[in-house]
């Protein structure tokens, strides 16, 4: 009977949510929707505009964020681009220091998560940011800065999570900062910076280079990124190890988040019989439960697909690929050079493309620090540079510096979550 009861709260949950979304966006179980609870649904008509806070309320607390006066959960409109559908909601976390604000209020952090999974239980805002980004948020507060961190379109809100396609992800952290602002315009300074980490590095930068076009109002003052995985095939230096990041989880990923074309055979068509459970992981859970599912039933890259998959990549865009131009703000980029997820080299190619471009940027690179590592390493520095700006410091470009890496160097011990 429980089970009835559940089940059919699930369908109406997921049916509502049809009728209320874009036709043009696909949304139910298979998209990755989930009826986690009401707050994530919008049942009354979407203001037209991007940015605009719908509503929010108390979050949980989490050990790692001891020094947040005010955590909250929000739900906040956005613009889709991968499916045409319009304004849609997407939800996120808001965190405000303890204490009073200075004169003119906390400057802003938009933080942009790395790798989770595509479905709605891999929502920030719904499980906790996982240890290593809860730290880093706590990190940002207990320094005086306030932090947005968006859970991206369809992680948590309707239809599917647009994984890895920039363009997107960058809509997401940036009305994210619109509707943070707009909420509390008393405490919060016009005063922006974006970070992300791995897939979030992605969305950071393409937050900021869609910034003044997209959304021109947001006053951004400096971008960090780590873990990098913006690819730049017009770039100046080609990586001589391999870049690609195929693999049953993150290609699976791929297939359920936009990357195949309009037209093009679907993920199920695409996924051998062996390879479903990690179509339904995906589906139902989060990265963990699929790399779980992966080792349980010997699913690997030469079984979990009808063809080689090579081949399958070939049939996704290349939602990584961006354009080198030069920003309007000055860019920290960090590398742990024991990163075996995205190797230095393909890391290296990036700097080298925006640097030739004539961007203003610093690289820094982490000895012994893994994909996981990086990211707390590189606060310091992050945190360096951010309170430059805040003093009118330009910074000083190492380009004419930077050298090209080595494959993966040995693991340090001693970084903070340097698995």
């Amino acid at each position: 009977m429980t089970r009835s009861l559940i089940a059919l709260a699930v369908v109406v949950g997921l049916a509502a949510s049809t009728a209320r979304a874009d036709s043009l966006l696909p949304v139910g179980p298979k998209e990755g929707d989930q009826a986690l609870s009401p707050f994530y649904r919008w049942s009354e008509t979407l203001p037209e505009s991007p940015g605009v806070m719908l509503r929010k309320e108390p979050m949980l607390a989490q050990s790692e964020i001891t020094s947040a006066a005010l955590a909250e959960r929000i739900l906040y409109t956005s613009s889709d681009l991968r499916w045409h559908a319009g304004i849609v909601p997407v939800s996120g976390t808001l965190y405000l220091p303890k204490g009073e604000p200075p004169a003119g209020g906390w400057p802003l952090v938009a933080w942009a998560h790395g790798t989770l999974g595509i479905s709605d239980a891999c929502a920030p805002s719904w499980t906790g940011h996982k240890p290593r980004d809860a730290t880093y948020i706590q990190r940002w507060l207990e320094n005086g800065f306030a932090v947005v961190a968006t859970d991206y379109q369809g992680l948590g809100g309707p239809g599917p999570h647009p994984y890895l396609i920039w363009q997107a992800e960058g809509r997401s952290v940036l009305d994210g900062v619109r509707a943070a602002l707009s909420a509390y315009r008393d405490r919060l300074a016009s005063k922006v910076f974006v970070t992300g980490q791995s897939q979030g590095s992605g969305a950071a930068m393409g937050a900021t280079v869609i910034a003044e076009s997209y959304a021109p109002e947001v006053p951004l003052v400096a971008t960090v990124a780590t873990g990098l995985v913006s690819t730049f095939p017009d770039g100046p230096y080609k990586p001589p190890q391999t870049t690609s990041i195929g693999s049953p989880i993150y290609t699976s990923l791929m297939l359920l988040g936009g990357s195949l074309p309009d037209g093009a055979p679907s993920a199920d068509d695409l996924v051998s019989e062996k390879g479903k459970p990690i179509l339904k992981a995906a589906r139902e859970s989060c990265t963990t439960e699929m790399r779980n599912v992966a080792r349980r039933d010997d699913i690997t890259v030469d079984n979990v697909y009808v063809e080689p998959i090579d081949k399958v990549l070939t049939r996704l865009t290349a939602v990584t690929d961006m354009k080198a131009v030069r920003l309007k703000v000055p860019l920290l980029l960090g590398t742990g050079l024991a990163d075996s997820t995205l190797v230095p080299t393909r890391q290296y190619a990036e700097v080298a493309a925006l640097c030739a471009a004539g961007n203003e940027l610093v690289w820094k690179t982490y000895p012994g620090a893994t994909h996981n590592g990086g990211l707390n390493a590189a606060f310091p520095d992050a945190l360096a540079f951010f309170r430059g700006m805040l003093a009118g410091q330009k910074p000083q470009s190492n380009c004419a510096e930077i050298t090209e890496p080595g494959a993966p160097g040995e693991v340090a011990q001693g970084v903070a979550f340097n698995d």
